[in-house]
């Protein structure tokens, strides 16, 4: 889902570097008829976006999970959840060296 949602936020025009966006995913394995079963994944992002494209980066999850391919594949069997702590930047432009004096 990770992948889907980076796609869906550059297909909006925010490409966000590698150190901004990330996941951790739980899978949680329950004993059903007697057989050991994935019933549960959660995903948990940590996204570190520009303020001025918090609008974009909530449509976008809203979104993604039904455009993954692999949570589609997996919803009939197994329940997905995600949550997602943002914070908000200024930009996302680390600073460039000290000023000319």
């Amino acid at each position: 889902m990770l992948g889907t949602l980076n796609g869906a936020l550059e297909v909006r025009g925010l490409k966000l570097p590698a150190a901004a966006i990330a996941a951790t995913a739980e899978g949680v394995n329950e004993v059903v008829d007697g057989i050991i079963r994935l019933t549960e994944i959660r995903i948990a992002y940590r996204l570190r976006i520009p303020a001025a494209n918090r609008e974009l980066v909530d449509r976008a999850l809203a979104k993604h999970q039904e455009k993954c391919p692999t949570a589609v594949s997996l919803s009939a069997s197994v329940r997905i959840s995600w949550t997602a702590d943002i914070e908000e930047t200024g930009s996302l432009t680390p600073p460039t060296g000290t000023p000319a004096t």
